[in-house]
Formats: C-alpha cells, sequence, structure tokens
C-alpha cells in the first residue's frame, strides 16, 4: 500500500504583478519584482537589487529544465503531485521568500498582507492538499502580532518567520520574541523559517567553490537559529511553540542536541537562563526540519537518537534542486540498503508533517503511475 507523502518544502509562484501593483502608491518603491536584463534574472525594488541569478546556456534555469504545469495552474499543480505521488504539501512564496529584505516596517506589513490575501484565495478551496503558509512581517512586532491574528482568523496553520533575524532585529535568544511565540502557540501557528531568508544576501562568498559554500551555509545558519532560539530560553519558555526549519537538511540536528546537552551539563554553573529541559528534549518536544536527500538523518530516526524526532522529507518543486519529476523514485530510494521499519519510514514521508500541520493523512495519489 501506498505510504502518505507529504512535501514539507513547495513553492508557489506569485502573480507577477502582486505587489507592485497591490501596494499602495506611497510606498510602491518598496514592491518586490522581477526582472530580466543583460542574462540575469534580477529580483529587487526600485531601491535595491536584492539577487541576480545569470541565465542562459550552461547557466541555471531557475525552475529547472523539466516543465512545471503548477506554477500558476491549481489543476497543472495537483496533475504534477499526481505526477510525484504527493498527496499534500506545504507551500511557500517565491517572490515572498524576500519580503525581509525590505527596510520599511509599512511595506513589509502591507506586501504580507497582500501575500497572506492572494495565497488564501489561490490554495484554499483544497484543505486536504494544500496546508497555506503566511508570511509574518518583524521590523515591527506590532505588526508581527496583528499579522498572526489576521492569519489565524482566515485558518492559516502556518506563517513564515526568517531564518534569519535582519539586521536590526533582536536575536532568537531574545526574551523579546517570547509575545510572538506565545501568540503562535496560543494559536496554533505553526513558524516556519525557510532557508535564505531573513539575510541581507544569500551570496556570502564569490570565490572558489561559492556555489557549494553559499547554499551550504544556509543549513549552518538555521543550525545557528536553532540554538539560540533553544539556549536562550524563548522556546522553554513558550512550550507549545512549535518550530519547522526548511530545506536545511535534517541530519545535523541530532549533532546539535547532543552538543547543547555536553555543554548544558558541563558548563552549568554559567548556563543563563536555566532551562527547565534538556535542549534535546527541547528540540524533540518543539523543532521540525526538512530535507530533500539527507539519509543520516532517517538513520538517526530509526535508531531513536535525540534530534532526530521531527524530520521530515519535501521535494522543493518547483526549484531545480528539488526532486521534480522523480521523487516518486527518490522516496524509494532514499531507503535502499537501510533496515528501516515501517513506523520510521511512513513518519519520515509523510506523517510527521501532517501530525505537525493538523491534517489529516488521506492518500490522494496512485499507488504507481499507467504504463
Amino acid at each position: 500500500m501506498k505510504p502518505y507523502i507529504f512535501s514539507a518544502d513547495s513553492h508557489v509562484l506569485e502573480p507577477k504583478g502582486l505587489f507592485a501593483d497591490g501596494l499602495p502608491s506611497n510606498l510602491k518603491r518598496h514592491a518586490i519584482v522581477t526582472k530580466k536584463e543583460d542574462g540575469f534574472l534580477i529580483t529587487g525594488t526600485e531601491e535595491k537589487v536584492i539577487y541576480k541569478l545569470r541565465l542562459g546556456p550552461q547557466r541555471e534555469n531557475p525552475m529547472g529544465d523539466v516543465d512545471r504545469q503548477g506554477l500558476h495552474d491549481l489543476e497543472g499543480r495537483l496533475a504534477d503531485m499526481e505526477l510525484e505521488g504527493i498527496d499534500a504539501e506545504v507551500c511557500f512564496p517565491t517572490l515572498g521568500l524576500w519580503l525581509y529584505c525590505l527596510d520599511s516596517p509599512e511595506a513589509e506589513a502591507a506586501s504580507a498582507r497582500l501575500y497572506n490575501d492572494w495565497n488564501s484565495q489561490f490554495l484554499s478551496a483544497h484543505p486536504e492538499r494544500f496546508v497555506r503558509c503566511g508570511m509574518l512581517p518583524v521590523l515591527d512586532f506590532s505588526n508581527t502580532l496583528a499579522e498572526i491574528d489576521y492569519l489565524a482568523s482566515k485558518g492559516y496553520r502556518a506563517a513564515m518567520l526568517p531564518a534569519v533575524t535582519p539586521p536590526g532585529l533582536p536575536k532568537y535568544n531574545d526574551e523579546r520574541w517570547d509575545p510572538i511565540f506565545a501568540k503562535g502557540a496560543e494559536k496554533g501557528m505553526v513558524f516556519v523559517m525557510h532557508t535564505g531568508t531573513g539575510q541581507e544576501s544569500v551570496v556570502v562568498e564569490r570565490g572558489p567553490g561559492a556555489a557549494i559554500i553559499n547554499y551550504t551555509l544556509q543549513s549552518m545558519e538555521a543550525q545557528n537559529s536553532v540554538m539560540y532560539l533553544v539556549s536562550g530560553g524563548v522556546l522553554d519558555r513558550n512550550p507549545g511553540a512549535k518550530v519547522a526549519f526548511i530545506e536545511s537538511g535534517a541530519s545535523w540536528l541530532v549533532a546539535l542536541a547532543e552538543r547543547l546537552d555536553e555543554v548544558e551539563e558541563a558548563h552549568g554553573k554559567m548556563v543563563r537562563p536555566k532551562l527547565s529541559r534538556k535542549p534535546s528534549q527541547i528540540i524533540d518536544d518543539q523543532v521540525w526540519a526538512s530535507f530533500q536527500h539527507d539519509r543520516a538523518c532517517i538513520l538517526a530516526a530509526a535508531a531513536g537518537l535525540p534530534g532526530a524526532k521531527n524530520v521530515m522529507w519535501a521535494s522543493d518543486y518547483p526549484h531545480a534542486e528539488g526532486t521534480f519529476p522523480i521523487s516518486r523514485r527518490i522516496v524509494d530510494d532514499l531507503f535502499d540498503g537501510f533496515t528501516v521499519g515501517e513506523e520510521v519510514r511512513r513518519n519520515v514521508l509523510g506523517l510527521n508533517a501532517a501530525r505537525l500541520f493538523g491534517v489529516e493523512p488521506a492518500v490522494h495519489t496512485r499507488e504507481a503511475l499507467a504504463p
């Protein structure tokens, strides 16, 4: 029998003019847009360039080389999910990923609301297939709290926070985040931190190995954020809060949990604040992570190691580094050569995510594609 497959990382592509057309005239200079210019795909606002991607022969196509039917069309997306054997997914933005590069609290809040209203309209007809994930502004925490309330009123179960705290904001070990995490717990809102968000630029290195270094650094920044949230006590003081780190791999959670436990015990006299639970227990209780090819976390989950309890597979549709169009093969190959119990397999492929986001784990796709 086919297991329930949930992709804990996929993306929707917003209408091109969502922000440029939707923001009021006094904020349009902050609208996030993309344009092709001199062989580059450029993302930015009137005031600054945020990201440049070189296109053309021997360069990356931003969506890969295989047609994605579901970039804008929901029926096409459901067809791609059938092809992939994916029964449900949580959907993140594309343009909106750069929201945390804005400098204006007013523009950030207005852009988040535009995206959240569009996302709700686009995906709400299929709640059994799509978990809607909203965006939270963070430059003014009063806007953050207000948007959590708004999303909850619209039935959202997940909302994005930056994976890295943007410049000028308190770090994730700061108690000023407590009201936000308390509100998330109160509303049953999972906070989702997608790789690359919150950084001024995802291009840190331009020398040899830069392509590998820059992408890998993003997973290391997720580790830092978990370390800050756990060690600083934000999660411990708000035990109902749940946080998921997306597209950062997952096996590192095991090493981090072990290291935090070791230091908390060995240097206990210097540890402030004192935690009510071991760091590894806080991670198992409140932290999730998604991966595409990270087989080590599957072995750790099978062994019952702290830190590996809440790992989730993801396809990263429709991105070039994702698993489309071979996800059916990938989810089998992940377990090749491993002795892993059926419960662990089903948890990793879908049930962990279904429990996190409150989705009924019903299989909607066929066992196998027709020949």
